[in-house]
């Protein structure tokens, strides 16, 4: 169901008009504030690497549709990130590196519609790279990153009364098995929360009542970032993890390079080619660190050492994200997946635990250039 999609810009005149830009903020203040490390070399700026997810779905009933949907989202997610604050958070400068911390700036949500039926845009995407639309990003500011949400949910609004839900984070936030996990609970939060509610069917947060008769208005929105290049990913499991990571064990940074160097060997024979001579490789080691380095491919590569440690293929059909329903029973008809590089466009290779799997089991995204 899920597949891989590029990411250059469309070239065609765009039929989205977005008609609401929210913030949505945890329904508590966060009490006391988490916060994550992120170890960066000195000549990486890397700020704008992150994951996207667009889950389109048919509407699947006569009260049932993206706008409702959007609605209700005001208060679920600001439910679901009371549980996970971090996904509200923002990164902040350090002396040398950065901190994630859970200050409450919240998640931006935007509310658009798009001139075509959803069955034709699906169709068109097998043609043109069409579904950056649904999918938005404004890049982190570099000197402040203090003001610059890293987390978007866009829904989109189809003629045929489909819609998209799209995801956009920073990889310093959430990598695509942890971003997934959090909306798997917020889905079940949102069912329950719709559930407890006699009337009325319809939220107060409903975009629809504040456009005027007759006015059909489209916010502006600050352009995306251009000319990113088309991106190819590849995903493993390490399925018995020997160690805890651990961000005093050197035990621990010598492992993690020889499973890089085994997965490497693998996506090298599968694409026919050889990845960048110098790549990123990006470790979140616990909830506390994220460390990011470049890395050379010739220094990496241990044949000897990785060929003895065990991994499995695995694609973007393990994320789970057919288990992602906002409406009980209403499954995601398709699901896009993709990772952008950055500016630099530097291949990636990442490395994290599981979520909720105690650490016991890795999980390995190399995104290489196509």
């Amino acid at each position: 169901m899920a597949t891989c999609n590029g990411n250059g810009a469309p070239n065609f005149p765009s039929k989205l008009q977005v008609k609401a830009i929210q913030t949505v903020i945890p329904m508590k203040i966060t009490d006391p504030r988490l916060s994550r490390r992120i170890t960066l070399p000195e000549n990486l700026r890397d700020l704008q690497r992150r994951f996207h997810m667009i889950l389109y779905y048919n509407k699947a009933s006569e009260m049932d549709s993206g706008w409702i949907l959007a609605g209700w989202f005001k208060e679920s997610l600001g439910s679901a990130i009371v549980e996970s604050p971090i996904f509200a958070g923002r990164l902040r400068k350090l002396e040398e590196d950065l901190e994630l911390v859970s200050n409450d700036s919240g998640v931006r949500m935007l509310e658009a519609n798009y001139a075509m039926n959803m069955d034709d845009f699906l169709d068109l995407k097998k043609k043109e790279n069409v579904e950056n639309e649904l999918v938005y990003w404004e890049d982190i500011h570099e000197t402040s990153p203090q003001f610059s949400p890293l987390f978007y949910v866009q829904v989109t609004n189809f003629k045929c009364g489909g819609y998209s839900i799209g995801i956009s984070c920073s990889l310093f936030l959430a990598d695509p098995f942890a971003m997934t996990s959090f909306l798997k609970t917020w889905s079940k939060i949102h069912n329950h929360l719709v559930s407890q509610i006699d009337s009325p069917k319809i939220p107060a947060f409903y975009t629809p009542n504040f456009t005027k008769i007759g006015s059909s208005p489209t916010l502006s929105t600050s352009p995306k970032t251009r000319n990113q290049m088309i991106t190819q990913t590849l995903i493993f499991k390490n399925p018995k993890n020997p160690l805890k990571l651990n961000n005093n064990n050197n035990n621990n940074d010598e492992f993690l390079k020889n499973l890089a160097s085994k997965c490497i060997g693998e996506i090298e024979g599968k694409i026919g080619r050889k990845i960048s001579s110098n790549f990123t490789f990006l470790v979140k080691e616990n909830f506390e660190s994220v460390k990011v380095e470049n890395c050379s491919r010739d220094e990496i590569i241990k044949d000897e050492e990785s060929g003895l440690l065990s991994i499995i293929t695995a694609n973007w059909d393990d994320l789970g994200g057919d288990e992602v329903r906002f409406n009980e029973g209403n499954k995601a008809v398709h699901i896009s997946c993709w990772i952008i590089n950055g500016e630099n466009n530097q291949d990636l290779v990442m490395i994290s635990p599981t979520p909720d799997e105690d650490n016991s089991e890795l999980n390995i995204i190399i995104t290489v250039s196509s």
